[in-house]
């Protein structure tokens, strides 16, 4: 059974301590146990309450009308609201429950309405993503454990996939192949998933080579696919040496090819980029490129336009 101190409380639910105190000793809303050296720690009952009881009161709920509620009560209400409100901290909070919960149902719920209400996409930028950030702020903090992030992330990714399979297949002359991939030892697949989304949902050809590709395989695979786009991101793996070694290797191997770049290192060590290498900054700045990208080509004498490179600018 996990452990939480009060710090652990008031980042997981936003509610300062002086008042997850005062709703203790006013309201006995939670009852803290005490170390040997009377250090207040909670148990994940507790966390799991008052989780549920914060996101009723910062919905408008008085505490002292909370407190006369059953759990039972409460957690129907909780229920409720996450079903009607779509404001942000509203689905972020719902969203932590299921995690420390680990409540399957309760997940595929809340996301499968924000999908209904909102669209994949969207549900994607504006409630999974902050959720992930605020995960991954927790991880940082020692406030949930392993097993919590691994259930969350899997349910995450079962979603992205289902989201990519319901997309068709794009066909034609003029569609634009793309290979997607993560170098050795980089780690980010929800995010490699959800470009995976993106491209297929604006009727582009992707082959998903997933995470840990050599050069080599990458090599092997662009000769058979032959993409007009290759696709990583680039966040951990080269953090004790320069990422511009590995992207020059890229951009000589593959010089017929325009390579796309993304991730924390591409932008921390300041990559410069090629003839055939764009520096994508953010995901912002990579649904502008998309967007630019599937624009109707201009028709030239001589033959159809080649998408550049030089636009739009970072």
């Amino acid at each position: 059974m996990a452990v939480y101190s009060i710090r652990d409380l008031e980042k997981l639910s936003g509610i300062k301590a002086h008042t997850i105190r005062i709703w203790e000793q006013r309201y006995g809303v939670i009852a803290p146990k005490r170390t040997k050296t009377n250090i207040r720690y909670y148990q994940d009952d507790d966390l799991k309450f008052l989780l549920n009881v914060a996101l009723l009161n910062k919905n408008g709920i008085k505490i002292s009308k909370i407190a006369l509620m059953t759990r039972q009560a409460v957690a129907e209400k909780v229920a409720a609201i996450s079903e009607i409100n779509f404001e942000y901290s509203t689905q972020l909070d719902a969203l932590t429950i299921s995690m420390i919960e680990m409540d399957e149902q309760k997940f595929d719920r809340i996301i499968s309405t924000n999908i209904h209400q909102l669209g994949f996409e969207r549900t994607m930028l504006e409630v999974i993503y902050p959720f992930l950030d605020k995960l991954g702020v927790l991880w940082l903090t020692g406030s949930i454990n392993p097993v919590q992030e691994n259930f969350i992330s899997y349910l995450i990714r079962q979603k992205i996939i289902v989201a990519i399979n319901n997309e068709p297949i794009p066909q034609g002359n003029h569609v634009k192949k793309f290979i997607i991939y993560l170098p050795e030892g980089e780690k980010q697949e929800l995010s490699l998933l959800f470009m995976h989304y993106i491209l297929k949902s604006r009727r582009n050809q992707v082959l998903y080579l997933g995470q840990d590709i050599s050069l080599s395989d990458l090599r092997d695979a662009c000769k058979v696919h032959k993409p007009d786009f290759i696709f990583t991101m680039i966040s951990e793996t080269f953090s004790k040496e320069p990422v511009q070694r590995y992207v020059d290797k890229l951009s000589e191997t593959f010089p017929d090819v325009q390579i796309l770049l993304s991730g924390y290192q591409v932008v921390a060590q300041k990559v410069s980029a090629s003839h055939n290498v764009r520096v994508l900054r953010s995901l912002d700045h990579t649904l502008e490129f998309l967007e630019f990208l599937n624009q109707p080509e201009p028709r030239r004498s001589g033959g159809v336009a080649q998408a550049s490179m030089a636009s739009p600018q970072s």
